[in-house]
């Protein structure tokens, strides 16, 4: 029940007994426990056919608020929110470019949740949770396998768990946005959306809609071979997608058409802002995206005709910024690269969550446990 009301909003009684099977009474009691433990709220009424006006129930943004981590490869973004996603507080740290010490990222994270809290007055004991979503593998005892930062059983958990006070959740950056997408953006309302992390390295997750919930898986997607004997990959392999269209593949390419201008900016983030701003006149800059948006709807077209996705998402700070240039391209190359039904039955567009998408997904980790746990 609390679920169905998180998830698709306001409800009546009478909608959840529909929804749930539960009688009449079951749904009552349930409905007074947790108005009384502060997770739901009547938020008006309903007109309906002819009998007695319907009390909506909602849940309640201020029950709880919980933080998100982003640990990406240009930077760490933390993020407040309340439990139902809107976004109070935000603090980024740009990283060098290379491979961190897990040591220096979780202190970043650490100050990242002391300044975000501090910025709006929250207590960080009584966080529902913070969520931290990493580029890599999250193992059930806390050790990460992150190869793009060179880091292989790491237990990043335990270089975190003493300094935060709230409970802690870990897990892949591409899952968790695949999450949120479903939830707040634009996989709402799909059966199987394929959610695409686009950034320096490259990731997505099947996520699956169903009336109990999300589930969202991830996959290497990035390192799928799109040409034989192609690209070198930093991953030791020849040809990955990843090698095509993350941004140092990207931004490689560009740098070795001749004539093409040296760029101004020297972080990867605004390197690809310059590009972006150069490709809306004819040259380089126009003909490397070009480039990128048809490796990228090859791989788009891979995962259409492997999963038959309702919808593909494309998410991440390189489709943001990339995104509006290239889309059209993208789908034109998907279409051609993809089994014609299969292409017409499924729908492409941008990620919804902005520029705080992945610190929100990896705040989906505490209030899944809160939804699974029904409240408790």
């Amino acid at each position: 029940m609390l679920t169905k009301l998180y998830l698709h909003g306001p409800a009546s009684r009478f909608d959840l007994m529909g929804a749930t099977g539960l009688s009449s009474a079951t749904v009552s009691n349930v409905v007074t426990d947790l108005v009384a433990d502060g997770l739901v709220a009547e938020a008006g009424l309903l007109d309906s056919d002819g009998g007695r006006p319907r009390t909506l129930l909602e849940v309640r943004p201020g029950y709880a608020r919980v933080v998100g981590v982003d640990i990406g490869e240009t930077h760490v973004q933390v993020g407040l929110f309340d439990w139902t996603l809107d976004t109070l507080a935000t603090a980024t740290y740009r990283m060098d470019e290379g491979r961190p010490e897990p040591a220096v990222l979780a202190g970043l994270v650490t100050a990242g949740i002391e300044e975000v809290t501090a910025k709006a007055g929250a207590d960080p004991a009584a966080l529902l949770g913070v969520g931290v979503g990493i580029p890599g593998t999250v193992l059930p005892d806390g050790l990460v396998h992150a190869p793009t930062f060179g880091w292989s059983g790491v237990p990043f958990d335990a270089l975190l768990r003493p300094h935060v006070a709230a409970p802690l959740h870990l897990d892949n950056c591409a899952r968790t946005l695949g999450q949120a997408e479903m939830w707040r953006g634009a996989g709402r309302g799909a059966q199987r959306a394929i959610v695409a992390l686009l950034a320096v390295g490259v990731g997505a997750a099947v996520a699956t809609g169903s009336p109990g919930g999300v589930t969202s898986t991830t996959s290497e997607w990035g390192h799928t071979v799109v040409e034989a004997g192609g690209a070198p990959c930093r991953c030791g392999s020849y040809g990955c997608l990843e090698a095509y269209v993350g941004a140092e593949a990207i931004l490689r390419h560009y740098r070795q058409i001749p004539g093409a201008p040296a760029p101004a900016s020297t972080g990867v983030e605004e390197r690809i802002t310059d590009l972006v701003t150069e490709a809306a006149r004819p040259g380089p800059a126009a003909d490397t995206v070009r480039w990128a948006a048809e490796y990228l709807g090859i791989g788009i077209a891979n995962l259409v005709n492997l999963l038959s996705p309702d919808r593909v998402i494309l998410s991440g700070w390189l489709s943001m910024a990339l995104g509006p240039a290239m889309l059209p391209a993208v789908h034109d190359a998907m279409r051609r690269h993809s089994l014609d039904y299969m292409a017409a039955g499924t729908r492409l567009e941008l990620g919804r969550l902005g520029q705080e998408a992945v610190a929100l997904g990896a705040a989906t980790l505490p209030v899944h446990e809160l939804l699974t746990d029904g409240g408790r």
